[in-house]
């Protein structure tokens, strides 16, 4: 499967097993990386969520976190050959990794299949299911390595964003953003984009649509994804 050529960047993703994907792009695009100075991207696969945060702020120091040996070595390749080599790139569990600082910004597109069916690929069940990241381990994950202004953002099923929403709440998270995402505008919402911090500050709750009745990608999911597709 060839790669995905983005304006700055290609992603290669066949030894990947998970693609690149609008979950990702999407979230790459929306992640709050304001007074951001330190990024972990927890389960980087491909390298993009990584690749894309450094694109919107060059002098973001970033690490990603890949348990897939293959996965790991596509990321490093795809890193080595962007603008922006000097990604650091560490191949184990989130749960055994640990950092000297304590990272602004976490982000994840995780693993969201609990207890269902798996099918015969090893590494793409790891990539899909919870069972080697679960919900409670990300988030404590997050909070092993972020300080009381760190912010966490990632993108779930709607189904299973609400089940991280509650688990985050009792472990002391607030939902500070939430964008659900429509795929069209007659579609019921499918995804959940959301930002957690230590703060209970304001919240912001938000709908977008990718694409219009007609196909069309939607003017608010152009403007949010405009400086990363070739072809928009």
């Amino acid at each position: 499967m060839s790669g995905f050529a983005f304006k700055q960047f290609k992603v290669e993703h066949e030894r990947c097993a998970m693609k690149v994907s609008t979950d990702g792009i999407l979230l790459g695009a929306w992640a709050n990386l304001s007074n951001t100075k330190s990024l972990l991207d927890i389960g980087t696969g491909t390298g993009l969520l990584a690749l894309m945060c450094k694109q919107r702020n060059p002098e973001l120091a970033i690490t990603a976190v890949e348990i897939d040996k293959s996965a790991y070595a596509q990321a490093l390749q795809n890193v080595a050959s962007s603008p922006w080599p000097n990604i650091n790139i560490k191949h184990q569990t989130i749960q055994s990794f640990s950092s000297d600082i304590l990272f602004d910004v976490v982000i994840s597109n995780p693993p969201y299949f609990n207890h269902s069916l798996k099918g015969n690929n090893a590494a793409r069940n790891t990539a899909r299911h919870t069972d080697g990241l679960s919900f409670e381990e990300l988030i404590n994950a997050f909070k092993r390595l972020s300080h009381n202004k760190s912010r966490f953002s990632l993108i779930l099923p709607s189904v299973e964003g609400v089940l991280f929403i509650e688990l985050a709440s009792q472990n002391g998270l607030y939902l500070n953003t939430h964008c659900q995402v429509k795929a069209t505008p007659n579609k019921d919402v499918s995804r959940s984009l959301m930002t957690f911090s230590y703060i209970d500050g304001d919240f912001s709750e938000s709908t977008l649509c990718i694409r219009e009745i007609d196909n069309s990608y939607s003017v608010d999911y152009t403007a949010l994804c405009k400086a990363f597709y070739l072809k928009m």
